[in-house]
């Protein structure tokens, strides 16, 4: 197959930077050197070559039995288009209004998208919102040798069977939650972004809810083609180390400009449709590929509990979500320790998939008193929590906790410690900062291991001082009430961890609150909820949250509406 049996859509006149018969052409690349070719850009300039690589790999992808091809294409698409004019055909509803992106088509090779786009509606009647697809029609029609081929290959992706692999999100429910899955990667991960997001936007998941229209749609060719060479190989997460290093590029970017506009998601996707003035193709990719991700499985699990959030609140198909800034209501909004503006910032940093929630208040001592006792009873069976403590000196600080905290139980009379990577420490008065899990600032520390790997006759480690039991052996909870949880991302199990104080993330007793571990908590509170203190704990690495010692004027403990109590 030469370039022009397989280019016959291209506007050649717009293609800069590729060789159209390249000298090198292999009849097979082996699939253990395709990651490392993929990387390198091996074939990025021969368009004859990628266009074989991508038949090897596609013809490889596990299919439905029943599976759309070339034949049945060129069976239905004129009764489908009919005598209309294919080049107003309107897209379907699926694709949330995209356009049919340029990528150096021709009039004809922009026809043919639409085409292929409304046949593979009829063929796929399942798909609801899919707004990526005709960027994905778009790209692969450059590397086909006609419509059919192109419309064969498309349906080959959409119809994967393969659960080790994810291709093409085709409902609103998932490509929402991949939305939120990046908002949480973006929140850790790109923290100034984050901010600037944060600060400049109304709606944050409304800003992120482009990400994947970043990447197949704003980007230019050269760089989208470059990015799909490797999303074939390596899978999804690249897709999430390529959006997080745009917004990287583009904090640095935005930060330098003297004036701002309001529309920061508009200019985002300007940056990004603009990019190649300011970050060549393999600068882009060696900044995707130097952010540590966390495993595959870790990300899955992440996914699937933003899902569970989602139908919990009954988003399953196209709607307006209340946004991060609304989500916190000013009217109603009371608290003695932080305003709303300042749990709003809260919220910012929380899981997205707890972010859809109002804030309850469920335990203050103004109303509860200073008892350790009544702090249990009220926070038992709600998870996540935020402690918020003000100090007789009019600092504030605080936690969010990931775990139900009844989970201390299970150590018995031992001081015992649990939860997950995503609990967080914070300060808020007289200065502002959040300090997460080590592991996830220091990814180095930890090698992170297959859960698939993980043995369930021998105990990882759990965060027990010195009982080791996996958080899903708790004995207060059954495995149908674990499936029904949120909170499962970052569990310990998951990571080899240089020392246990890297886990020590909440621990509970009759005579204390403890907050992270190590030589030093990051904050210790006493049975009489009255006095504290607070250090540099080495699960957190955080600087001391208020006056190392400390008494307290008054403590809150929020959770989220909505949620199911366990």
């Amino acid at each position: 197959m030469s370039y022009v049996e397989s280019g016959q859509f291209v506007d050649w006149d717009k293609i800069t930077d590729l060789e159209k018969d390249s000298p090198v052409v292999l009849s097979r690349i082996d699939s253990n050197l395709l990651k490392q070719y993929a990387r390198q850009g091996y074939w990025a300039k021969s368009h004859s070559l990628r266009t074989k690589i991508y038949e090897q790999i596609i013809k490889a992808v596990s299919c439905r039995t029943v599976t759309p091809d070339a034949e049945v294409y060129k069976d239905i698409v004129g009764k489908i288009t009919g005598k209309r004019n294919a080049s107003t055909l309107p897209l379907p509803e699926f694709v949330d209004g995209s356009a049919v992106p340029d990528y150096c088509l021709n009039t004809d090779g922009v026809v043919a998208v639409r085409k292929i786009v409304v046949c593979i509606s009829n063929q796929f009647p399942d798909i609801s919102f899919c707004p990526v697809l005709p960027a994905i029609v778009a790209l692969l029609l450059h590397y086909s040798t006609d419509e059919a081929d192109c419309f064969e290959k498309v349906c080959r992706l959409l119809a994967c069977n393969d659960r080790t692999k994810h291709f093409i999100d085709q409902t609103f429910l998932a490509y929402e939650s991949s939305c939120m899955t990046f908002g949480d990667l973006a929140n850790k991960y790109c923290q100034g972004a984050h901010k600037l997001i944060v600060s400049a936007s109304e709606d944050v998941l409304e800003v992120y809810s482009d990400w994947l229209r970043w990447i197949f749609g704003d980007l230019p060719f050269n760089y989208a083609a470059r990015v799909l060479d490797i999303f074939f190989v390596e899978g999804f997460k690249v897709l999430y180390r390529v959006a997080l290093a745009l917004l990287k590029f583009f904090r640095k970017v935005r930060i330098r400009q003297s004036e701002k506009s309001a529309d920061i998601r508009t200019d985002i996707q300007n940056f990004i449709q603009g990019i190649a003035e300011h970050v060549p193709v393999e600068k882009l990719l060696d900044k995707a590929f130097s952010i540590r991700l966390f495993s595959r499985k870790e990300i899955r699990l992440l996914r699937d509990a933003n899902e569970k959030a989602l139908k919990q609140k009954g988003i399953t198909v196209n709607q307006k979500r209340h946004n991060v800034h609304l989500a916190v209501n000013v009217e109603n909004f009371k608290s003695e320790i932080v305003s709303a503006k300042e749990m709003r910032e809260i919220w910012s940093w929380i899981p997205e998939r707890f972010a859809l929630c109002q804030p309850m208040l469920i335990f203050t001592t103004s109303d509860d008193g200073y008892s350790l006792t009544r702090f249990y009873a009220r926070c038992e069976g709600y998870e996540p929590t935020i402690i918020l403590i003000k100090t007789t000196e009019a600092e504030v600080c605080g936690a969010y906790l990931s775990t139900d905290w009844r989970e201390r139980r299970r150590g018995g009379n031992k001081l015992s410690y649990f939860g997950t990577g995503e609990c967080f420490v914070f300060k808020l008065q007289p200065e502002m900062e959040r300090y997460e899990w080590i592991i996830i600032k220091h990814p180095e520390m930890e090698a992170s291991k297959s859960l698939l790997d993980a043995c369930p006759e021998s105990p990882q480690q759990s965060g027990f001082l010195d009982t080791e039991i996996p958080q899903e052996q708790s004995l207060l909870n059954s495995p149908e009430e674990l499936s029904d949880r949120l909170s499962p991302f970052l569990a310990t199990r998951h990571f080899n961890l240089p020392s246990k104080a890297t886990s020590m993330f909440m621990a509970g007793s009759a005579e204390s609150i403890i907050v992270g571990g190590g030589s030093c908590p990051a904050l210790y509170i006493d049975g009489n909820l009255n006095h504290g203190t607070t250090g540099r704990s080495s699960t957190f690495d955080n600087l001391p949250l208020c006056s190392e010692t400390f008494q307290i004027s008054v403590l809150e403990v929020w959770s989220f509406q909505d949620i199911m109590p366990n």
